[in-house]
C-alpha cells in the first residue's frame, strides 16, 4: 500500500492529517496543492476530489485499486481503523465520545470561519473594509472560549489525559490559525498548556507548516 496526501502547508485540515500519519509512522509522498494560486479549481484536482478542498488522501493497493479519502475527519477516522496502533482514541467509550467532540468543536464550530472561501466571499462583496479579518476574528475568539472551557474539565498533559488523541491533532493547527487571524491566544491557558506539550513531539514536528515541501521560504 502506498499514500499520496494532497495538501497546502498552510491548511489546518491537511496539517492534522500530516500529524496523523507522522504518529501512526506511515510513509507517505507529498503533492503539494497550491491554494493560494487556485490550484483546488484546476480540472486535474477537481477530477480527484469535486468538492475542491484539501486534504485529500490517495491509498493504493497492491492489486491497483486506488482510495481517494477526503476530509480530514473521514481520513483521521480511516487511518485509525486501518492503522490502529498507535492509538489516537481512548479505549473507553465515553472518552472516545470526548475527544471526538473536542475533535468536531474544531472541525465544525471553529475551523470552518478562517475558510478561503468564506473570506474571499467578504473581500469580493466589501473590498477594502477589513470585514473579512474582523469576521474571522470574532467568531475564532469565541469559539476558542468555548474551547478553552471544554478541554480544561477532562485536561491531562494532552486535550484527554496524558495520551495524544485525535484532539490534539485539531487543537494544535487551530492555535495557529487562531494567532494568525489576530486572536489574543493568552487568553487560552490549557490550549496553550496542550500545545507545548506536544510542540517536541517528532509527528508534530515533521508536520508543521514551515516544514513542508511547498511552504515559502519566508514560512520556514
Amino acid at each position: 500500500m502506498t499514500l499520496t496526501l494532497h495538501s497546502y502547508w498552510r491548511s489546518s485540515c491537511s496539517w492534522r492529517v500530516r500529524i496523523a500519519l507522522h504518529h501512526k509512522r506511515l510513509p507517505f509522498a507529498y503533492a503539494a496543492v497550491d491554494l493560494a494560486a487556485g490550484d483546488q479549481f484546476s480540472a486535474a484536482h477537481r477530477a480527484r476530489n469535486p468538492m475542491t478542498t484539501v486534504p485529500l488522501l490517495e491509498v493504493r493497493e497492491r492489486e491497483g485499486e486506488t482510495l481517494r479519502l477526503a476530509q480530514s475527519m473521514a481520513i483521521l477516522e480511516w487511518l485509525e481503523e486501518r492503522h490502529p496502533s498507535p492509538p489516537l482514541l481512548p479505549r473507553d467509550a465515553a472518552g472516545r465520545a470526548r475527544v471526538r467532540a473536542i475533535a468536531e468543536d474544531v472541525n465544525s464550530s471553529i475551523q470552518p470561519f478562517q475558510n478561503a472561501s468564506t473570506m474571499r466571499w467578504l473581500r469580493e462583496r466589501h473590498p477594502g473594509a477589513g470585514d473579512d479579518l474582523a469576521f474571522t476574528s470574532h467568531f475564532l475568539a469565541g469559539g476558542m472560549t468555548g474551547l478553552e472551557e471544554v478541554v480544561r474539565d477532562g485536561a491531562g498533559r494532552f486535550c484527554h489525559g496524558d495520551e495524544v488523541t485525535l484532539a490534539d491533532l485539531l487543537v494544535v493547527p487551530q492555535l495557529y490559525g487562531a494567532r494568525r487571524f489576530g486572536v489574543d491566544v493568552t487568553r487560552f491557558p490549557t490550549l496553550l498548556r496542550v500545545e507545548a506539550a506536544c510542540a517536541s513531539l517528532p509527528a508534530f514536528v515533521a508536520a508543521a507548516p514551515d516544514r513542508q515541501p511547498d511552504a515559502p521560504p519566508a514560512g520556514r
